[in-house]
Parts: C-alpha cells; sequence; structure tokens
C-alpha cells in the first residue's frame, strides 16, 4: 500500500500534472471573467441595440405553472413553476462560449508563432566561401580544394586555464 501511495506522489507532483492543474484553475477563473463581461457587459449592448431586450429573462413559456402567467421575469415564472424555453440564457451561453473559444485560438495562434520561431533558429555553418576562388569549402578546411589556397580558420575564443598548485605540491609534469 505504501508503494501505491508513493507512485500516487510522484504522478501527482510531475511538472505535467501540476501545470494541468494551474492551468485548469486559471481556467475557473477565466470564466467567471468572460461570464461577467457577457453577462454585465455584452449583453446590456447588445439589448440597447436591438431595442431594450434583456437577454436573461427573454424566455418562451412551454406550459404555464401553478400561478397563470404572463410572467414578468424568469425568475417569477420557475417561481410559479413553469415550463420554459430559456433562449437568453443560451443566447449568453454562446456568446461566452464564442469569447473563450477566441480567446484560446489567439493563445494557440501565439504558442505555434513562438514554436516556429524557434525551430527556425539558424544552426552554425559548416561551409564557407574560399576568399579567393570564392567556392565553398568546408569551415574546418585548412586548403581550398578548388584553388589549394590556404585558409585561414575562423576565430574560436579558447581560453586556457592554468592549474592552481597548492603550496607544498610538486606541479603537474606536461
Amino acid at each position: 500500500m505504501a508503494k501505491f501511495f508513493q507512485e500516487f506522489r510522484e504522478f501527482a507532483v510531475k511538472g505535467n500534472v501540476v501545470d494541468m492543474a494551474v492551468g485548469i484553475i486559471i481556467g475557473g477563473a477565466f470564466t467567471l471573467i468572460v461570464q461577467s463581461l457577457v453577462a454585465d457587459v455584452m449583453n446590456p449592448l447588445i439589448g440597447l441595440l436591438v431595442g431594450g431586450v434583456d437577454f436573461s429573462n427573454l424566455f418562451v413559456v412551454l406550459r404555464e405553472g401553478a400561478a397563470a402567467g404572463p410572467y414578468a421575469t424568469l425568475a417569477d415564472a420557475q417561481a410559479a413553476g413553469a415550463v420554459t424555453l430559456n433562449l437568453g440564457l443560451f443566447i449568453n451561453a454562446v456568446v461566452s462560449f464564442t469569447i473563450v473559444a477566441f480567446v484560446v485560438f489567439l493563445l494557440v495562434r501565439t504558442i505555434n508563432r513562438l514554436k516556429r520561431e524557434e525551430a527556425v533558429a539558424p544552426a552554425s555553418p559548416t561551409e564557407q566561401p574560399c576568399p579567393y576562388c570564392l567556392m565553398v569549402v568546408p569551415i574546418k578546411a585548412t586548403r581550398c580544394g578548388h584553388c589549394t589556397a590556404t585558409l585561414s580558420q575562423p576565430e574560436v575564443a579558447e581560453t586556457l586555464v592554468e592549474p592552481t598548485v597548492s603550496p607544498g605540491m610538486p606541479p603537474a609534469k606536461r
């Protein structure tokens, strides 16, 4: 049983699982923001443009409840036990989904663009032109295979580090 919990602990603290958990938590918070944007900003603006319609109270009564209609709000209809088709809530859900889908699209598009830029990073050159005949030769070549000119090697920063000698120890033989 202890091995089972050890394996679960190893699984739970892996980077991918922790990243996924953080993503889910941020996604939940983002959903609240989108819901507020739709309910508090977008729907009043859309309602104003289409003649003052309040989408959260846009519904169709399919069957009246204990108290006969008409019902002023969706809450009144549901309190009376009426069966309703909640078109306004559906419109809110569609607008919320569209906003979330658009934001996810932008996020994935940005990540893909960054991955493409990483993949395009040039590798170190393996060939160079001969300064005399301009033919391409390997970068480590000391002579051009076409005109036999002596080529200078590209500058490579090499620093030699002298070993330190402790007092009382003989220096190393070279």
